[in-house]
């Protein structure tokens, strides 16, 4: 069984992620189940995706993913990786965007908001960790409305790198097959674009 967290901002297309992940998921005929937590509002407010896959062909029975248990988090924000950070398995991998967008519930609660040092925080206390300047990836994409598909892609490829989260389970072509099926056909072109620019980009990253 494999577990997944997507964790953002209302507006930054967390739940479409989920949809195309879970799409992938299915694809390879396993049983999934997604659920979706939603903050004080939906655009601005916090949004967690849960994903749950029967990938050894277990049954689903929950859709919610207990703290501890998360294999995977991908983080299009660093807060709310921060926040999300319960749910990371001892031994999960934490996939996080670099730029930062405060949420409703940070501006409103006034904090100076420190995105260097919530990135160290999840650097050291997650078992594996990549960072993503997602930002230069859309740029080169041509849109920011695909940084949802560019960490996707950096979570698929940085899973089979360090062999953790979602291990060999999910391939980039698997991705974009579901990606293909889940995206309204104006888009694909350009979501494939961020897909093949994000494996460019993380190629030689260790």
């Amino acid at each position: 069984m494999l577990n997944v967290l997507i964790a953002g901002i209302g507006g930054q297309g967390s739940v479409l992620a989920a949809k195309i992940l879970a799409q992938a998921a299915q694809n390879r005929g396993w049983q999934v189940r997604t659920a979706e937590t939603i903050g004080m509002a939906q655009r601005g407010g916090n949004v967690t995706s849960h994903i749950r896959m029967g990938s050894n062909g277990e049954a689903i029975h929950s859709s919610l993913v207990a703290h501890g248990q998360a294999d995977l988090v991908i983080a299009l924000e660093p807060g709310e990786g921060v926040r999300a950070l319960p749910y990371l398995a001892p031994d999960g991998l934490m996939v996080c965007a670099s730029t930062p967008i405060p949420s409703v519930a940070t501006s409103l609660a006034g904090d100076a908001y420190q995105a260097d040092e919530l990135l160290a925080h999840l650097r050291f206390h997650a078992a594996h960790f990549v960072q993503v300047d997602e930002a230069a990836i859309c740029d080169a994409v041509g849109s920011r409305k695909v940084a949802n598909v560019v960490m996707l892609a950096a979570a698929v490829i940085s899973s089979r790198r360090c062999q953790a989260g979602l291990g060999d389970a999910i391939g980039l072509d698997e991705l974009t097959r579901a990606l293909e099926m889940c995206v309204k056909e104006r888009f694909i072109a350009l979501n494939c674009s961020a897909i093949e620019l994000t494996n460019q980009a993380l190629s030689g990253v260790e």
